[in-house]
């Protein structure tokens, strides 16, 4: 007994060195960007240019990862969304909601290389599915389809018709679907990133809304951040809610890295969460970090391990008219900053 004592506190010692280590992620820095009162959205980050490209709604800005030292800028975008990288093209593709566009651009020189009109309305999240069908994803936010596009020739070839509804991020299995959540109808869609035919739309309740979105292809499981402190875990072969741990309030984004199993969502609340996933059914937070206002958003740099978001401060809440009944505190010019997180 006393042996079986001995070995059980050993065990215990290495889980809790475990769990001290999943636990470390630290605010390491900021990266000071300025600008006026324009709001922010998605972050990227390029590994192999080292770039960091953070939304700021009439732009792009482009940072070096490593310094926070501007490099230049994508624009004229208005109302700027998402960034996705084709490598081996050495192309970007960047939403302009309010244009109904994306803007193609050189991956390095950051130069725009042409304008393509997208098959819906305020193209938001933007997706390359490099895994399987080699094409870019714009999911169009306000008209519940999304374009797709060969990024070698820079054309439109082909639509999928979803739903109506504000249409989120998406995600790919690497088997020939895609997922799609929806904020105002908390639901996802499938579709055949092949046949671009839609195949089924799953509820995401008990989570409410749907935004932030990330797939685990191996385990066949997919992510989505809900408004209300929910991660919703779906199986990605029958839509079925496996588990559905709390995170914080109405997170936007969500990062999934397999090598690690931990899972990190940005949340409204100024924290980030971090999960793990001890199996595909079962999820454990490891650890609540205090990040900063606004940091809904999130990005990892591959290379580093380091963490991405968003922040500024804001200003009184405006008194709700007519026209606006409930109006968004404005920025403060000059706040708008990235918070770097690492481990």
């Amino acid at each position: 007994m006393r042996n079986i004592n001995i070995i059980l506190a050993g065990l215990c010692a290495i889980l809790s060195s475990l769990h001290g280590q999943e636990s470390q992620y630290h605010v390491s820095g900021h990266y000071p960007i300025g600008g006026d009162k324009s709001r922010w959205d998605y972050l990227y980050v390029d590994p192999a240019t080292r770039y960091l490209y953070a939304a700021h709604y009439t732009k792009f800005e482009v940072l070096n990862a490593d310094t926070g030292v501007k490099i230049g800028e994508i624009a004229p975008a208005r109302r700027a969304h998402g960034v996705a990288i084709v490598p081996e093209q050495g192309r970007g593709f960047a939403s302009s909601g309010s244009d109904n566009a994306l803007i193609m651009f050189d991956a390095k020189t950051l130069n725009t290389l042409a304008i393509i009109k997208t098959t819906g309305t305020n193209p938001d999240s933007v997706r390359y599915d490099a895994a399987d069908t080699k094409k870019i994803y714009a999911v169009n936010g306000s008209s519940g389809n999304v374009t797709v596009i060969d990024p070698i020739k820079g054309e439109v070839v082909g639509t999928v018709t979803l739903t109506t509804g504000k249409l989120e991020q998406i995600g790919f299995d690497g088997r020939g679907r895609a997922f799609v959540n929806n904020e105002e109808k908390s639901e996802m869609y499938v579709f055949d990133t092949h046949t671009l035919h839609a195949i089924a739309t799953w509820p995401l309740a008990p989570g409410e809304g749907g935004t932030g979105l990330a797939v685990d292809s191996l385990h066949h499981r997919v992510f989505t951040t809900c408004g209300n402190g929910k991660l919703v875990v779906l199986d990605t072969d029958t839509g079925k809610i496996v588990a559905t741990p709390a995170i914080g309030e109405d997170a936007d984004g969500v990062i999934f890295v397999p090598a690690s199993g931990l899972i990190f969502t940005s949340n409204s609340d100024e924290t980030m969460s971090i999960l793990h996933q001890d199996s595909p059914d079962s999820y454990r937070l490891v650890q609540t970090l205090k990040t900063g206002v606004g940091a809904k958003q999130i990005a990892m740099d591959e290379s580093t391990g380091r963490i991405f978001l968003p922040a500024g401060a804001f200003g009184p809440k405006p008194s709700p008219t007519p026209q606006v009944p409930e109006p968004l505190p404005t920025v403060v010019p000059g706040s708008f900053e990235i918070i770097v997180v690492s481990p």
